[in-house]
C-alpha cells in the first residue's frame, strides 16, 4: 500500500478531478471545499463552487471571474494593501465586493461556499437581516438565487444597492465623470462641506455630469424615483466613491482628497468592468437583489418565504457603526441618534452589563423572526466572533470561564426552535486585538 507522504495533500481529500483554488491554507477553507464537493454535483460545481479553480480540467465560473489583473489599487497604496489583495484575490474583492472596504465584512469566497453547502442556487431565496456591505447578496446574485437583505442603516442599503447595480450597469457616464475628475469631485465636496474652488474651464460632458449629480441626489438623498434608471445608478456609484474616499481622508493623510477619490474611482470602475467582461462571455443569469432598511427584529417578510438565512450579528458592541459611519450617515440625511437609540449592540445605555441584556433579547427577537420566515428543513448560518475579554468585564467572570458568544447565541436559536447541526471556527486576523476567532454556526429548522 502507498505511504501518504507519497501522495499530494488535496488528493487525501478530494477525488483527482478537482483542483483546488491556490493559496487555500486554512482548515476551514479546507472544511468548506469538502462539504462543496460532498453537496454539489458536477455541473454545479463549475458554475457554483468556491473553492475548485477546475473541475476535469474545466476551469470553475469563481476562478474565471477572479482570475487576471487583482483588484486595481492607487500607486500610492500600501505595500502591505497591495501584499493582501493579491494573495488573497480569489477570497475577497472580486465581482463588485471590492467596493468600499466596511469593517467587520464577510470574506465573498467563505460566504460562497457557505450558501452551496446549505442549499443556494437558482430559484432559491437567501435573507440577510443584518446585511452590513451586502456580501450575502452579492454572492447570492452571483449564484443566481435572489436575495433579501434587511439593515436598520440607511447607508447599508444605499451602498448594497450600489454593488448590485454595479454588476450590470452602464459604465458610459461614470467613465465621464472620471474623465472629469476634478468636475466631479468638486460637486460632492461642496454639496458634503468639503469645500474646493471651482474649476475655471468647464467643457459640455462637464455641464452634462453636473445634471446628472443633481437629479441622482433627488433620487439617493430624497428618495424621489425619476424617469432615468442609468442616472441613478451613475450617481450613486460616484456617490459610494466620494464616501469611501472621505472615511480612507480620515484614517490616513498621505495623499491629497482629490488624489483619492480618483485612485478610488478608478478602483470601482475596474471592479465593475472586469465582472461584466466575464458575466458577458460566460452568459449566466444573475438573481435579483432586494436591499432594504429596516429592523431585523421586526421583518417585512411573510411566513415561510426564503429558503436560507445567513448572516453575521455585531459583534456585541464591539464596533460603534453608527459611529463609524458618521460621515455618510450624514451625507444621507439620517438622523444619527435615531440609529444609535435603536442600533442592536448600542442600545442599553453606558454600563456594559445592560447593553449586553439588551444585545442578547435583541438577538432573540432576531432569530426568532428569522425561524418564522424560513422554510421548513432549510438553514439558517450565523457568523459571529466571541470578545471573552469584553464578557468577562460584563459577566465579571475570568475570561477563560466565560461561554463564548457563540454558544450563547446558539442557545436562544435553539429556545427559538431551531436545532443545531454544526459549527466550524475560523481565526480572525483582522481584528484579532479585540477577537481572535469567530464561528460558522449551523442551525435548521425542523
Amino acid at each position: 500500500m502507498e505511504h501518504p507522504l507519497t501522495q499530494a495533500f488535496p488528493s487525501c481529500l478530494f477525488p483527482d478531478n478537482l483542483t483546488l483554488i491556490p493559496g487555500l491554507r486554512e482548515v476551514y477553507e479546507l472544511h468548506l471545499a469538502w462539504l462543496e464537493a460532498e453537496t454539489l454535483t458536477g455541473a454545479a460545481l463549475v458554475e457554483q463552487a468556491a473553492y475548485f479553480c477546475a473541475v476535469d480540467g474545466r476551469p470553475t465560473r469563481h476562478f474565471l471571474t477572479c482570475v487576471g489583473e487583482t483588484l486595481k489599487l492607487p500607486d500610492f497604496s500600501s505595500a502591505r494593501l497591495k501584499s493582501f489583495f493579491k494573495t488573497n484575490s480569489f477570497r475577497t474583492g472580486y465581482a463588485t465586493h471590492g467596493l468600499f472596504p466596511y469593517r467587520g465584512k464577510f470574506h465573498p469566497q467563505m460566504v460562497r461556499g457557505i450558501l452551496n453547502v446549505i442549499g443556494v442556487g437558482p430559484g432559491k431565496t437567501v435573507l440577510d437581516p443584518m446585511m452590513g456591505s451586502g456580501t450575502v447578496l452579492i454572492e447570492a446574485a452571483l449564484l443566481g438565487a435572489d436575495a433579501v437583505g434587511v439593515d436598520i442603516s440607511p447607508f447599508c442599503a444605499f451602498m448594497t444597492e450600489t454593488k448590485a447595480s454595479g454588476l450590470t450597469m452602464s459604465l458610459e457616464r461614470s467613465e465621464g465623470a472620471l474623465a472629469n475628475v476634478e468636475t466631479t469631485f468638486d460637486y460632492f465636496a461642496r454639496r458634503y462641506g468639503v469645500a474646493l474652488p471651482v474649476p475655471a474651464r468647464q467643457s459640455a460632458a462637464a455641464d452634462d455630469l453636473r445634471q446628472v449629480m443633481e437629479e441622482g441626489a433627488d433620487y439617493v438623498v430624497s428618495g424621489r424615483r425619476f424617469r432615468e434608471r442609468g442616472t441613478a445608478e451613475t450617481y450613486a456609484l460616484l456617490l459610494l466613491a466620494f464616501l469611501d474616499t472621505m472615511g480612507y481622508t480620515q484614517r490616513s493623510q498621505r495623499k491629497p482628497p482629490l488624489e483619492q477619490f480618483r485612485g478610488i474611482l478608478e478602483r470601482y470602475l475596474h471592479c465593475c468592468r472586469k465582472f461584466q467582461r466575464v458575466h458577458n462571455a460566460q452568459g449566466f443569469d444573475l438573481g435579483q437583489v432586494d436591499a432594504r432598511q429596516g429592523d431585523a427584529r421586526r421583518l417585512d417578510l411573510a411566513e415561510a418565504s426564503v429558503d436560507a438565512v445567513l448572516f453575521s450579528p455585531p459583534y456585541s458592541f464591539a464596533i460603534d457603526y453608527a459611529e463609524n459611519d458618521a460621515f455618510h450617515l450624514t451625507a444621507l440625511g439620517v438622523d444619527r441618534a435615531n440609529l444609535d437609540d435603536s442600533m442592536i449592540g448600542l442600545r442599553g445605555g453606558s454600563r456594559l452589563a445592560d447593553k449586553y441584556a439588551c444585545y442578547l433579547d435583541d438577538m432573540g427577537q432576531v432569530l426568532r423572526e428569522c425561524h418564522r420566515v424560513l422554510r421548513n428543513g432549510c438553514h439558517c448560518v450565523i457568523v459571529v466572533g466571541t470578545n471573552s475579554n469584553q464578557l468577562s468585564k460584563v459577566l465579571k467572570q475570568p475570561a477563560d470561564q466565560v461561554t463564548g458568544l457563540h454558544k450563547v447565541l446558539r442557545d436562544v436559536a435553539e429556545s427559538v426552535g431551531f436545532s443545531f447541526s454544526a459549527e466550524i471556527p475560523r481565526a480572525i486576523k483582522g481584528i484579532a486585538n479585540t477577537m481572535r476567532e469567530e464561528y460558522i454556526v449551523f442551525l435548521k429548522k425542523k
